[in-house]
């Protein structure tokens, strides 16, 4: 390709392909491979296009569309990006090896003014001005006079792809993201920004990033008639009606036109209902208040926004039009339409500091678009403030939106073999053309009835209603979800849930209950801890009860506590009373975030004790999955200096604590309980030096509360299992599904569930994996250890391992930590890990898409089953995503189940292997019917006969249709089965069934045909009259009442009961629709003048024949039927021993025979001296 190729985002220009991260979507894990290419207009190469299409009467437009390339490279000339009017954008999947492929055009803007980039869209001499380019002269010199100089206008070039915009940076000589202009955007940077935009600045960011919309595109009726009349599916119907009508087959092509003509109309309307639907979900136009320079406000409609702008938060929230950082102030947020946690979470100002600023990393100070702002409050200045940082379709709904306009196509085997199938099929027909042409010419049949009893083939041979018939499959699939409360955003994914071999669950919330119960607290004096005390409200006034009592992210939301389940049984455990600010509060004598109240002195507690005093919270540091803690900055009355108060897990925890203040028995406390399947979280603290005032503590950093702190002690609760998960996890491992645990709890906890629930038997040796980054000159370092020992838990040095071959199978546990470093330091063990691995624990939410995607790259079929919250990457990067959430469909995954518990993961891998599996049956029922009735053509093409108009309606209407449909509605069976259903169409098995049955089909049409002629009574058609003028006949009436009973039996041997399906009898429609067209055929050949007149039949009168011919039905039954239980019993194993079955290519299975020859990871065998 000579046109010039370059990156979507900045990068130096140049040639080929570059993988780039093109999605803006921050729960989005999809990396594609891009590549662009320019081309600009040829006068000479448009007057031939044109001159092209007049001449072919259109046809090339036709082609055109559907091929655009073509057009292009017809119409215009390949040119370098800087000069290209259309580019040629090629993506790929990841997981996908075909290239999509789409045009657009670019589009240019005069602007006025310039816009101020970042360092990372300046050229290296320091320019910023580099988003805009310079109109030729040849553009603006004429208009020049008007404006009183030549002065050299400013221009936006720019393309829309799939909602995104991406402008062209000039010193680049790239197109940019406009997502990624405020990359490197330090928090400092977001805070100088709340004094707003100006008017001019506003204008100009504008014309760069686009309106605050996102537009979801809602075409009109004629628009969607063109683009769906236009569909190749569709441009082969009207063929084939135009081939009819001249072959004077009205009544079959009139109805086949009824049909396509109700078809598009009841797409065009459920096409424009959804667009409208999704339109009407997803625009929100609101009045927004917007800081302006010099203290003044200004109300926009939210449509004006652009990054850069600072909101005015109203007290009583509302729904968030774009993606803002908050810098003042504190949110209560439901994000339930992100992500399906119903639990509101506690946004809070986004500290200021050099570090650069990112949605996902500092999630708890970003209010996402489109979730609902329940209540916000000001605690320094007069408002809450909020600074917009993305619009439009580079939000997180905008992502979420754009996912669902273009989905990530789904590459599954199935079907690109159904796609070759096809065009086998097309090939058979093209070898069915010339030998109709070569009879018919040797019948003496004029050219022109030759060419169309020859095209006639091509509609027989390829089914038109293939498409339709593989729908309903999916569609009776989803339906039988839905009534399971199982709900489906993406039903091509169904089929995939068939083929899945591993599924990855996390544990809080899905495994186990939502709720924690606190079991106690373990409080620490001189050093040393202390038995538990199970309630904490009966502990001493302290630092460990005021850690308790404050240090969370609760919020107070119509006069009830809201936010994590977890911090609020920690707070009811204590009695203590939630009461926030902005109000000054009294005891303390200064404005303050919240304040906890003791409960009433209880009449048993002793008098000497001290009496607890109101506490007041400061400054708080929200908890970060990343982090895995969160710190409160705390005071009360007496009290001579402020105290800092941590929360977080033990490891983190006691890491950040002073030496001396960690017992030298942490780790084995620690671990007598998480062993036991308890959650642990440590709580430490220290004290401050003194704040004057609420503005002086929201300026703390947390690096100077979490320094030097003072372990206080262990905060204990039990999660218990749910009663449907051991019964679950033991099903998917009983049919060789691996069941994976991925948590961000601690990992001696995660692998007590592990054991509990099933995933680790206990007979089977579990490892744990312990790597350390590389420090102080040594190198990064990978250990094994069983998981008896605790040395695991404090990273103990562990002793050197040999390899011993082991019989039991080997599970390996490791945290987040040890995953990061062998991903860096050991990516060829990594592989070796991820096959084993059953317990990653301490894992933060985008290591869980990490997790998936390397799962993926090992091509495992992976499933994802999640809650929702902290699982939204993980959930859409999966094959097969189940979120838990009772909403009735959830963006963020594929499936949303209603139902609270893991038993919908085995639903929907039983309803995706019986919809694969029904999805082969009908591929060959559609397959067998077409060729069935090719024969059935050709035979009476050979004697210069044909079947009738009424008799091809009989056959693809009644019969055909009925039965397809029909055959579908068989649901899955009861219980999962070890075995999967073939993922590839052109296998043995399947080919070698649809070969066998044809040559069955093609014996007995020929064995009737030959016994008719050979019977007295038997009269040869004219031969000399073309069909249909020489309908009725004997032959015709032979061939067509055999084929006839050949479509139920083929649609009842192909309809397979077990493994996948229920058996046949369970499917009464379809048996009620056998039995009823079964008697109807029967009656067409026993009873005298039954429909014959209507078929164009001739009536046998020889009862003898009559018999003879349901003897050859019923011999035709049985061996069909016989056919297909022969295969499927003895074809498998002839194959195995005439060809040994050759080794899995996928990697996972390369990596499992390496592990089977070499044992890994090493046994220990004791200290090496």
């Amino acid at each position: 390709m000579s046109a010039d190729s370059s990156p979507l985002v900045g990068s130096p220009p140049s040639y080929g392909t570059l993988t780039i991260e093109t999605s803006i979507d921050p729960l989005s894990s999809s990396v594609s491979s891009v590549r662009l290419s320019g081309y600009c207009g040829s006068p000479w190469r448009g007057i031939g296009y044109h001159a092209v299409v007049w001449m072919l009467a259109g046809i090339p437009w036709l082609l055109f569309r559907w091929k655009p390339l073509w057009g292009v490279r017809l119409r215009l000339r390949p040119c370098s990006l800087a000069h290209a009017e259309t580019l040629v954008i090629e993506t790929r999947d990841k997981e996908d090896s075909s290239w999509q492929l789409s045009t657009v055009q670019v589009q240019t803007e005069a602007i006025e003014g310039s816009l101020e980039l970042p360092l990372q869209a300046q050229a290296e001499d320091g320019r910023s001005q580099v988003a805009v380019g310079t109109i030729p002269e040849s553009t603006w010199k004429d208009t020049a006079p008007l404006h009183g100089q030549e002065e050299a206008k400013q221009v936006l070039r720019y393309y829309l792809f799939q909602g995104q915009r991406y402008v062209w940076i000039e010193t680049q000589q790239a197109f940019l993201q406009v997502s990624l202009l405020d990359r490197g955007r330090s928090c400092d940077d977001i805070h100088s920004s709340r004094s707003g935009l100006s008017l001019q600045e506003q204008t100009v960011r504008k014309s760069m990033y686009g309106s605050n919309v996102i537009g979801v595109p809602v075409k009109s009726y004629p628009q969607l008639l063109v683009d769906e009349a236009l569909n190749p599916y569709y441009g082969f119907q009207a063929f084939s009606i135009v081939l009819w009508l001249a072959d004077h087959y009205y009544w079959y092509a009139l109805c086949i036109f009824f049909i396509s003509t109700i078809s598009i109309c009841l797409s065009l309307y459920k096409t424009r209902k959804q667009s409208t639907a999704l339109r009407d979900m997803v625009k929100l136009s609101v009045q927004v208040c917007v800081c302006r320079p010099g203290g003044g406000e200004e109300w926009v409609d939210s449509s004006e926004l652009v990054p850069g702008d600072c909101m005015v938060l109203p007290k009583e929230g509302g729904l968030m039009p774009c993606d803002a950082a908050l810098v003042a102030g504190e949110c209560v947020v439901n994000e339930s339409s992100l992500t399906g946690e119903s639990v509101p979470v506690l946004k809070t100002a986004l500290p200021q500091g050099p570090r650069a600023y990112c949605p996902e990393t500092h999630r708890r100070h970003t209010l996402f678009c489109g979730t609902l702002v329940l209540q916000a409050r000001a605690y320094v200045g007069r408002h809450s403030l909020a600074v917009v940082t993305r619009t439009g379709f580079c939000t997180a709904k905008g992502g979420l939106v754009s996912s669902i306009l273009h989905p990530k196509p789904v590459s599954f085997k199935f079907y690109t073999h159904s796609m070759k199938f096809v065009a086998a099929l097309s090939v058979l027909a093209l070898l069915g053309t010339i030998y109709s042409v070569f009879i018919l010419y040797r019948n003496r049949v004029p050219v022109k009835e030759m060419v169309i009893r020859a095209l006639d083939l091509v509609t027989v041979v390829v089914p038109p209603a293939l498409p339709a018939a593989m729908t309903v499959c999916t569609l009776y699939a989803q339906s039988r979800l839905r009534t399971q409360g199982i709900f489906c955003l993406h039903p091509l994914r169904i089929n995939l849930g068939g083929k899945l071999r591993l599924v990855c669950f996390d544990k809080t919330g899905t495994l186990t209950e939502d709720g924690l119960d606190v079991m106690g607290v373990v409080p620490l004096k001189e050093n040393v801890f202390l038995p538990m005390i199970p309630e904490p409200r009966h502990l001493p006034v302290g630092p460990l009860l005021r850690a308790l009592t404050t240090c969370h992210g609760l919020s107070r939301l119509r006069d009830s506590p809201v936010g994590d389940p977890m911090d609020l049984k920690m707070v009811e455990s204590t009695g203590w009373v939630l009461e926030e600010g902005p109000a000054a509060d009294p005891a303390c004598g200064a404005q303050v975030l919240a304040v906890m109240r003791p409960p009433a002195q209880e009449p048993q507690l002793p008098r000497t004790e001290e009496t607890p005093q109101p506490v007041s919270i400061l400054c708080r540091f929200p908890f970060s999955s990343a982090l895995q803690r969160m710190d409160v900055v705390v005071t009360w009355p007496g009290a001579t200096q402020p105290e800092a108060y941590i929360k977080g897990s033990p490891e983190l925890v006691a890491g950040l604590c002073s030496p001396e203040t960690v017992p030298s028995n942490f780790a084995q406390v620690l671990q007598s309980y998480t062993a036991a399947g308890y959650r642990v979280v440590a709580l430490a603290g220290k004290p401050l030096p003194i704040v004057p005032s609420l503005e002086a503590a929201q300026q703390l950093t947390r690096a100077t509360v979490e320094r030097e702190l003072s372990l206080l002690g262990l905060l204990v609760m039990r999660n218990l299992l749910k009663p449907q998960t051991t019964p679950v996890i033991r099903a998917l491992r009983g049919t060789n599904i691996r069941t994976v645990m991925v948590t961000g709890d601690n990992l001696q906890t995660a692998v007590t569930v592990a054991q509990a629930c099933g995933m680790v038997g206990p007979q089977e040796r579990l490892t744990i994996v312990h790597a350390t980054h590389p420090e102080r000159g040594q190198p990064a370092s990978l250990d094994f250890l069983p998981v008896e020992s605790s040395t695991a838990m404090n990273g103990t040095k562990v002793e050197s391992f040999t390899l011993e071959p082991e019989p039991r199978s080997t599970h390996l546990a490791l945290s987040g930590s040890t995953f990061s470093v062998l991903r860096k330091h050991f990516p060829k063990l990594l592989p070796k890990v991820l096959v084993q691995g059953t317990v990653f624990a301490r894992m933060a939410p985008e290591q869980k898409t990490e997790l998936v995607c390397e799962l993926q790259k090992l091509q495992y079929c992976v499933g994802m089953c999640g809650d929702g919250a902290n699982d939204c990457g993980a959930l859409k990067a999966a094959d097969v995503g189940v979120s838990l959430s009772q909403a009735e469909a959830s963006v963020v995954s594929p499936f949303t189940s209603s139902m609270a518990s893991i038993e919908c993961v085995p639903a929907v891998i039983r309803e995706g292997r019986c919809s694969l599996d029904t999805s082969f049956s009908v591929f060959k029922y559609m397959a067998l019917y077409s060729l069935t009735q090719f024969i059935s053509v050709l035979i009476l093409y050979t004697i210069n006969t044909n079947l009738g108009d009424v008799q091809f309606l009989a056959i693809d209407l009644v019969i055909t249709t009925t039965v397809a449909v029909l055959m579908s509605r068989t649901g899955p069976a009861l219980t999962l089965g070890r075995a999967r259903p073939p993922g590839a169409l052109l296998s043995v098995p399947v080919l070698g069934s649809l070969l066998l049955q044809v040559a069955l089909v093609a014996g007995v049409q020929l064995g009737g045909y030959f016994l008719a002629i050979t019977q007295p009574w038997f009269v040869p058609l004219n031969s000399s009259v073309p069909a249909p003028d020489n309908l009725p006949n004997y032959e015709n009436t032979v061939i067509f009442s055999l084929s006839s009973f050949q479509y139920l039996i083929l649609a009842a041997a192909v309809s397979k009961g077990a493994p996948f399906r229920r058996p046949l009898y369970t499917n009464v429609p379809f048996l009620v629709a056998l039995a009823f067209l079964g008697s109807v055929l029967v009656g067409l050949i026993l009873v005298p003048g039954l429909l014959q007149g209507p078929l164009g039949l001739r009536n046998i009168a020889d009862t003898c024949f009559k018999l003879l011919l349901l003897g050859l039905v019923a011999s035709h039954f049985v061996g069909a039927f016989m056919l297909e239980s022969v295969l499927d019993q003895c074809l498998p194993a002839c194959l195995r021993q005439l060809r040994p079955k050759r080794a899995s290519k996928k990697r996972f299975k390369q990596v499992e025979r390496e592990l089977a020859e070499q044992p890994w990871p090493p046994l220990p065998t004791g200290p090496r001296r």
